[in-house]
């Protein structure tokens, strides 16, 4: 890997040196496997979607890129994960779910049983009416409520 210097402009924004000096403002990190390995594979890529540099793992960066790219990641990634489903409205779509997160207690419309995605054989993806993404990470693990509501749409 090529060395690179991250920072900060004053909007904010990442700032990309490449080891040859060149700057690029805006760029955004991208997980390669954002669930799968979410701490592995990552694209560093400009304004344009073109790569910059590729990080094979954040361990490897110093703590000061690691940290501006791991800040950047938790602003633009949002994906709750679903511990408990409590209730759900209908066994029709579209209906309302009231769940238990990891980041708390929230209600999600699910507008379609296709917007429940097989990720893995016990991981689950769901998009909500909002456009949010909640993650089921493993089935097995839900209790037994949770998973007899939700065997009612897989």
């Amino acid at each position: 890997m090529n060395e690179f210097k991250l920072m900060r402009d004053l909007a904010g924004c990442l700032v990309f040196t490449s080891c040859t000096g060149e700057a690029y403002e805006g760029i955004v990190p991208v997980r390669a496997f954002p669930i799968a390995a979410p701490d592995e594979g990552f694209s560093l890529v400009d304004r344009d979607g073109h790569e910059l540099a590729w990080v094979e793992k954040l361990t490897n960066l110093p703590d000061k890129t690691r940290t501006l790219i791991e800040e950047e990641l938790a602003q633009r990634e949002f994906m709750p994960e679903i511990r408990r489903i409590n209730r759900v409205s209908s066994f029709a779509t579209p209906s309302t779910w009231q769940v238990e997160t990891d980041r708390g207690v929230t209600d999600l419309v699910l507008k379609a049983e296709d917007h429940i995605r097989r990720l893995a054989h016990t991981t689950l993806l769901i998009a909500d009416g909002q456009g949010v993404y909640f993650l089921i990470r493993d089935i097995d693990s839900l209790d037994s409520h949770s998973r007899k509501l939700l065997d009612r749409f897989l």
